[in-house]
């Protein structure tokens, strides 16, 4: 299967937005997470690789094929699941699947009917293929969306935060999902939600203001930070004190107290205890490491 190569890819919108700023990434066969904050440039990366928009500079290919100039190519390898996904609501699943499959060049009935009864199947929804659209939970509809962004057994594919909103149950059974699909193919999984890629993704990436501050094997990237992430449990107004002292990289609520972790090489003193490392811990110190650039820049 072919691997994705991402290089100085860049984008600004005409308010001046830079949304994009000279990323590079290899994403390979399987599950990659791209992490970031909303307004990251997730969006705008996501629907560039999908032909939606233009880059201003830089190159995309999928193998062989060049992502920006051969669309009509990366068209009939791509399987897309945008953030805002939407549906003709009185019109059941099945026959909203048959017509994307008639968009995506199944036009035999016979071969198109065994193709959309597959993916009922396989995403869980044949029980209910008569039924209108408008009716689903918020996790069918996001398996109906991956659906039909498997038809034509795309070499490509990408979801756009698609566990945003659905109930831990859904969750579950989306990841599922997603993980059985990732086995043969690149999918991009785009979310600021870290527990999706800690618990599905084997290599990923982080972005904030356009750009990748990080890219690697999610399990690496925690023992790169392991013993300098430190916790303190505190009143809510200690807070702020906090974070004038010191690198306060996030902070939770838990029982009523405020749990601080911050990050520091050695100890930071102020009472905080070490703390083994999550990919939490590593999203957050990577995003409090770009502010502080950004800081220092202006």
């Amino acid at each position: 299967m072919p691997e994705l190569s991402i290089r100085n890819l860049s984008k600004t919108y005409p308010n001046g937005v830079r949304a994009l700023s000279d990323v590079s990434l290899d994403i390979p066969t399987g599950m990659f997470g791209l992490l970031g904050p909303n307004g990251a440039g997730k969006s705008t990366l996501m629907r560039t690789l999908a032909t939606l928009q233009e880059a201003d500079s830089g190159s995309a290919r999928l193998g062989t094929i060049d992502v920006l100039r051969q669309k009509d190519d990366v068209r009939r390898l791509l399987g897309y699941l945008p953030q805002e996904f939407g549906v003709y609501p009185r019109i059941s699943a099945e026959t909203m699947l048959n017509h994307f499959a008639v968009l995506k060049g199944i036009t035999n009935g016979r071969q198109r009917k065994e193709v959309v009864d597959a993916l009922l199947h396989r995403v869980n929804l044949h029980d209910v293929r008569k039924q209108s659209l408008g009716t689903f939970s918020g996790g069918m509809r996001q398996r109906f969306g991956i659906a039909q962004a498997l038809i034509g057994s795309p070499q490509l594919i990408i979801v756009d935060e698609p566990t945003a909103g659905l109930d831990p149950g859904e969750r579950v059974r989306f990841h599922n999902l997603l993980a059985e699909i990732g086995e043969n193919v690149v999918v991009i999984l785009s979310t600021h939600i870290v527990e999706d890629v800690s618990d599905l993704c084997r290599q990923m990436a982080i972005i904030a203001g356009g750009r990748v501050m990080m890219s690697g094997d999610p399990l690496d990237a925690i023992r790169s930070v392991e013993g300098k992430i430190w916790r303190k449990t505190v009143g809510r107004e200690e807070v702020e004190v906090l974070k004038t002292r010191h690198a306060v990289i996030h902070t939770r609520l838990v029982g009523g107290r405020t749990v601080v972790h911050a990050f520091a090489e050695s100890d930071p003193g102020d009472g905080f205890e070490p703390t083994s490392a999550s990919l939490q811990d590593v999203y957050f110190a990577t995003l409090h490491r770009a502010s502080e650039k950004t800081e220092q820049a202006a």
